[in-house]
């Protein structure tokens, strides 16, 4: 697994394992451990997903390091406002059978979103979350923590992909050092469907998927794709021996424009 690291020198890896829609109780913990078993190092989950005490069960039992895991959770809409999001944050620790969160988001922006960031910050600053950020914020959003707040977001959680490359707002977050995390990086399939993606996945002897991937990657996006076998999550993954040119990245970038 390779790395990177957020404006807090807190290292995290350059892609992760999405966990949005897997809560059987059986198959989201074997789903786990398989991803897990593939390389995965960063999981991320929700307090909406109801799968945080799956994702704990598959991390007792897959006889790796704590330390060695980066878990990042996000706080629901209904649970906004400084007591009410320190409160969800302990239920989520509870349920993940861990003391600390490598990262915590609020899951959507509302209008208690300056209570709740100061909750983060408490928790950023007692230790609990080693970062904090927030998913599916806009410039606007962005800005009120920024201006109001005492720390900036660490990590922005948004959908994006070829077909979604949310330009101007990936160029605000770069501007202040916060990381985009793409969720749906594969767009459920559609992203695959271009036919410059297949021409490029025959000539770098690589699949749609890896070449989506990748094209995420070298725009310093983490992405955050799911899999339900174990011989997806490991495509996934296998990203990391090729680079695609810069003409390349350019051609695939010209799909949204």
């Amino acid at each position: 697994m390779q790395y990177t690291r957020l404006k807090n020198g807190h290292e995290i890896p350059l892609i992760g394992f999405g966990t949005y829609k897997i809560d059987d109780p059986v198959q989201a913990v074997h789903t786990f451990r398989q991803a897990l078993s593939a390389g995965y190092r960063l999981l991320d989950t929700a307090a909406f997903y109801n799968n945080e005490q799956y994702i704990g069960q598959a991390l007792s039992q897959s006889g790796l390091k704590r330390k060695d895991i980066f878990l990042s959770s996000k706080v629901w809409n209904n649970q906004h406002g400084y007591d009410d999001t320190l409160n969800a944050f302990d239920v989520s620790l509870h349920k993940l059978g861990t003391d600390y969160l490598d990262l915590y988001l609020i899951h959507w922006p509302a209008e208690k979103n300056l209570e709740t960031w100061q909750a983060l910050e408490t928790l950023y600053k007692e230790g609990r979350a080693k970062s904090i950020g927030v998913s599916n914020f806009q410039i606007a959003d962005l800005e009120e923590l920024i201006q109001q707040g005492d720390i900036s977001p660490m990590v922005n959680q948004v959908e994006y992909h070829p077909l979604c490359q949310q330009k101007e707002l990936k160029a605000y977050c770069d501007r202040h050092g916060i990381k985009l995390q793409a969720y749906s990086p594969l767009m459920r399939g559609e992203a695959l469907k271009p036919p410059l993606v297949g021409k490029l996945a025959d000539q770098y002897n690589k699949t749609p998927a890896q070449i989506v991937l990748r094209w995420i990657i070298q725009n310093d996006v983490i992405p955050l794709p799911k899999a339900a076998n174990a011989s997806r999550m490991k495509e996934n993954l296998d990203v990391f021996d090729f680079e695609l040119s810069a003409q390349d990245i350019q051609a695939l970038s010209s799909l949204a424009s």
